[in-house]
């Protein structure tokens, strides 16, 4: 399970959606997410599909990847769709039996939330194997610095957001190691019911952590020792630019947009 989670990772391939500038990247992502807030019905979502997966190809990154980071969620997204379904007792009732009561609007509901938890996943996965961890900082910083101006640390937020993108696989590595290690001890963390599973990772949680603050502890050392003072007068190696490409990005998710707020409308 451990494997399936693709946020955080980076896919290192050379492809048109890899060279686009990671401010445009950030932001487009934020449009994508605002457009799938707007989808109301499965048409809405079809197109979103549909863009995704013209993204993905863009990008050489394999659609089954995107798919596979869906799977850790899908408590998550199982607990939302039920939630949403027997609370939201709004609308025409379709089951009502004791205490039970299922309405065409809860239903509909459920089906939002959780469609726009996936794309959101599957969004935000996207910009993550497109965009290297320095090109993601960089992008970040750069979208943050008019608020220098009002003090803001736009360059230290941006190093630990990126900091923290950049260890999600490497802590999960981590635990998927010290699982491996304590089930070959005899550890069990498949069998029993939630509660048994929620207490046999225990064990797991605390060398975990204690890997985390050892892991963080050196990275502040190794910093520190090379003189690492934040952005001040920091130079980069690679500039930003924008470029037509990320004109025609910039579109194509505008158009996105209009094509759901115009299906909306005449739905």
């Amino acid at each position: 399970m451990l494997k399936n989670i693709t946020m955080g990772q980076y896919y290192p391939v050379d492809s048109w959606v890899h060279r686009l500038d990671p401010r445009i990247k950030i932001l487009l992502t934020v449009a994508m997410i605002v457009a799938v807030f707007l989808v109301q019905s499965i048409v809405g979502y079809a197109l979103v599909l549909g863009f995704v997966y013209l993204t993905a190809y863009l990008a050489k990154v394999p659609f089954k990847m995107l798919m596979k980071g869906i799977k850790p969620l899908r408590f998550i997204i199982v607990l939302t769709f039920v939630l949403n379904l027997f609370f939201f007792t709004d609308g025409t009732p379709i089951i009502a039996w004791q205490f039970i009561r299922i309405t065409d609007a809860g239903l509909t509901q459920a089906f939002h939330y959780s469609l726009r938890l996936i794309f959101l996943v599957i969004g935000t996965s996207l910009l993550t194997l497109t965009t290297s961890p320095i090109a993601l900082s960089d992008g970040i910083e750069r979208l943050f610095a008019p608020l220098k101006r009002f003090h803001f640390p736009a360059h230290e937020l941006a190093m630990m957001m990126s900091i923290a993108l950049r260890f999600i696989p490497t802590l999960m590595e981590e635990a998927d190691k010290i699982m491996k290690a304590q089930m070959a001890r005899g550890a069990d963390f498949e069998s029993g019911n939630l509660l048994a599973r929620a207490k046999a990772m225990v064990p797991l949680l605390v060398p975990l952590f204690v890997s985390a603050f050892r892991r963080a502890g050196d990275l502040a050392m190794a910093m520190e020792s090379r003189c690492y003072h934040g952005g001040d007068q920091r130079t980069r190696l690679r500039v930003l630019k924008l470029t037509v490409n990320d004109l025609y990005a910039a579109l194509g998710v505008a158009g996105l947009i209009v094509l759901i707020v115009v299906e909306g409308i005449l739905l």
